[in-house]
């Protein structure tokens, strides 16, 4: 009888234990990382071998490609953009696993009266049983959740090219705060000695005292503008130390040059890499993962059998029996018809949402080369023409007013304008590196990649 209750065991959960047989990928594939900073290594990969090396706060000169190997290794937040794939990877895994038998213990006819009283009428039931899942669900679950996963992926590497286009717009700005410093050091340099020229031209009683006054003044107010430009730098350099999750910036100075000018490829060869940039490339796989929601809604439409076997011990007639059963629900009311309307629903929402993301990434594109291409002027400009006349102008009449052919409000007007022409270059020049890195992060490659 044993062995019988056995082979009835095993006639029950056979089907669910063929199934058991077939494999499901449960981990989450990665999305292909865009070309810009793919060489980098990055936290968010790291954790499903090692942990990331502890962060070593850069001293001395920082570099832009020891910046964004620190963002990218130590950032808190693109850090927990990679636990939320591994949390996807842990539910695909949940979602790949079978039911649980139900194991059930029931003794029925006893406690009761005549030949029913203590145990002498009753019957013990000893059975297990097994839902069987039809029409694939299982398959279909883990499909659909391991897809999750993937978008997730996807959510990941959007978050990647955002920290890095954070740290490129940071170090800019960095940099530029650096040089703002060094052009008020230099204005108060030339405001010094201009001071002191006209201090010797008062005392041999050429010009009038009134005039040094005002110098005194000019020089105070540069002060005033250095002191404002060092708040900024060390603002600048806060925020940039903040990508990689420090607060308290160690590094001295951050290396770069701005007056590097990268030529404007044209547009209709921007647009070619717009199904490239990742809030658009992951709507294929977010049309994938609706599919398989709504497969998985239609498939649950079949009831799921609970099949049954046991062995059954009557204590009055001392003897076995085996007993075998199936229940299955009636699908009568509820064939889960909402839940199919509203996958269906969502499927055809993705589409338009992907529509929709198409033009918002093409638009945001377009404005931006129209604003990269302004600043991109506004620099060849200042720089070709409006700086080097400035500086010339300034020359001529700081020589004039030492000579008697200017007064001092030639020269200070002169000076003032020469070094408005260099902030707003300065200005100009940090603006459209700021640009092209957004630019960069829409197209998720370098600018300099392309013809």
């Amino acid at each position: 009888m044993f062995k019988k209750v056995v082979r009835l065991m095993v006639v029950v959960v056979l089907g669910a234990v063929l199934g058991s047989c077939a494999s499901y990928r449960t981990q989450v594939r990665w999305a292909e990382p865009r070309p810009l900073g793919k060489e980098l290594p990055e936290a968010g990969k790291l954790l499903s071998e090692e942990e990331p090396p502890a962060l070593q706060e850069p001293s001395g000169t920082l570099t832009l490609k020891e910046a964004l190997s620190l963002a990218l290794l130590h950032n808190p937040e693109l850090t927990a953009f990679s636990y939320q794939i591994r949390l996807k990877e842990a539910q695909a895994l949940q979602a790949s696993l079978l039911p649980n038998p139900e194991m059930s213990l029931e003794v029925e006819n006893f406690a009761g009266s005549g030949a029913f009283s203590g145990l002498s009428g009753s019957e013990t039931t000893f059975s297990v049983g097994q839902i069987i899942q039809l029409a694939g669900k299982r398959a279909k679950r883990t499909r659909a959740a391991v897809l999750e996963g993937d978008l997730a992926a996807w959510d990941y590497e959007i978050r990647r090219l955002e920290v890095f286009t954070e740290v490129v717009q940071a170090y800019t700005a960095t940099v530029a705060a650096q040089e703002r410093v060094r052009l008020n050091k230099e204005l108060i340099k030339v405001a010094e000695e201009f001071l002191q020229s006209i201090e010797q031209r008062v005392k041999a009683g050429k010009i009038s005292p009134a005039q040094m006054s005002r110098a005194r003044v000019e020089l105070a107010n540069t002060r005033i503008e250095l002191n404002r430009s060092l708040a900024e730098l060390e603002t600048a350099r806060q925020r940039l130390a903040a990508t990689w999750g420090s607060v308290s910036p160690q590094f001295e100075w951050a290396e770069g040059q701005l007056d590097t000018i990268i030529p404007l490829p044209a547009l209709e060869n921007l647009l070619r890499f717009v199904d490239q940039n990742p809030h658009v490339a992951r709507w294929a796989i977010a049309m994938q993962q609706r599919e398989a929601s709504l497969a998985l809604a239609r498939a649950n439409r079949i009831p799921d059998p609970m099949v049954s076997g046991g062995l059954r011990y009557l204590k009055e007639a001392s003897s076995n029996a085996l007993v075998a059963g199936v229940s299955i629900p009636l699908p009568l009311f509820d064939r889960n018809q909402g839940n199919i309307q509203e996958a269906r629903y969502r499927l055809l929402q993705a589409q338009y949402q992907r529509q929709a993301t198409i033009v918002q990434v093409q638009k945001r594109l377009k404005a931006l080369y129209n604003s990269l291409a302004a600043a991109l002027k506004e620099v060849r400009s200042l720089q070709s023409v409006v700086l080097p006349e400035a500086e010339n102008a300034f020359r001529i009449i700081q020589q004039g007013y030492l000579m008697g052919k200017f007064d001092f409000l030639d020269v200070l007007d002169a000076q003032r304008t020469l070094f408005r022409v260099r902030e707003q270059y300065l200005t100009a020049l940090r603006n459209y590196h700021q640009m092209v890195a957004e630019m960069e992060m829409i197209i998720g490659q370098p600018l300099s990649s392309i013809e």
